[in-house]
């Protein structure tokens, strides 16, 4: 199976859960899911003004800074202050969470998983690394600043582009010019 790759330009923005911003999805599954059904779910945010988070019960984030200047979460109470750019986020999704932005808009990169469903990893490679999923395994790298080249084809991914693999599929050699997200999404049934 070839690896899927997910054009930036192919993405349609949706209102959040709350109605407090804007979301374009990169991935969902399974394929068409909601924000109520989905096992795991990938997304890109436009972050224009402070406010809460929507809760989302039994479900596990990953939040990474992709631009602007940061966010200060108050997650159950307590502030993380989430300033620097590509460095990921953990928390959980039923905690009430509150977004204080520092000076400005931003926008950020959201994993969310649903614990009965899947556990996720995001790690950030500013370099060529390759791409090797596991059994019951998926991964997802997406260009968070830059470029990067797959050596299939060759395949060029500009800002915001992703390519998937899944399960044993051949390994991926990429060559990064910037910033990659890889994203590892294990399933736990």
């Amino acid at each position: 199976m070839a690896p899927q790759i997910l054009r930036a330009h192919d993405r349609t923005p949706a209102p959040w859960k709350n109605g407090g911003g804007i979301t374009t999805e990169v991935m969902a599954h399974p394929q068409g899911a909601g924000t109520d059904d989905f096992a795991w779910r990938i997304s890109v945010a436009d972050v224009a003004s402070s406010g809460p988070f929507s809760v989302f019960e039994g479900v596990d984030r990953i939040i990474t800074v992709v631009e602007g200047p940061g966010m200060a979460l108050t997650v159950d109470g307590a502030e993380h202050v989430v300033d620097t750019r590509c460095v990921p986020f953990a928390f959980s999704g039923d905690a009430a969470t509150d977004c204080r932005l520092l000076a400005g808009p931003i926008v950020d990169f959201n994993v969310m998983v649903r614990r009965t469903e899947a556990k996720a990893e995001v790690s950030i490679e500013r370099g060529s690394t390759v791409l090797r999923p596991a059994p019951a395994t998926r991964v997802l790298a997406i260009v968070l600043d830059g470029t990067a080249t797959l050596d299939r084809g060759p395949v060029r991914l500009g800002r915001l582009d992703a390519v998937l693999l899944q399960d044993d599929e051949d390994p991926v050699d990429i060559v990064v010019d910037g910033v990659l997200a890889i994203v590892t999404v294990t399933d736990v049934r």
